[in-house]
């Protein structure tokens, strides 16, 4: 699991059918204070994050293809959370 930063919005004309009613949202993995750390992903959405929302996704790419249930999908990221704030003193 990553904690990311939602970056946009994934517009597609074609897409996988696995991913029909899907929101899909580019993810930029981010350090605790907030930097980017590593390439963007597009990960599934099913908490309706928001724009630069800070979330944490995880990249357990069987547990998106059952939340979208078809196990041939290509998905691979799934955002598993929103976080909301970061108590003091506490790692995220």
């Amino acid at each position: 699991m990553l904690l990311a930063r939602v970056e946009g919005n994934v517009v597609a004309t074609r897409k996988h059918p696995s991913f029909e009613g899907w929101r899909l949202v580019i993810c930029q993995p981010i350090a605790q204070d907030g930097t980017p750390e590593g390439a963007p992903q597009v990960a599934i959405d099913a908490h309706g994050a928001g724009m630069h929302q800070r979330v944490v996704i995880s990249s357990d790419g069987s547990e998106a293809r059952k939340a979208v249930k078809d196990l041939k999908s290509p998905a691979r990221w799934l955002v598993v959370g929103i976080v909301d704030e970061k108590e003091p003193g506490v790692p995220v």
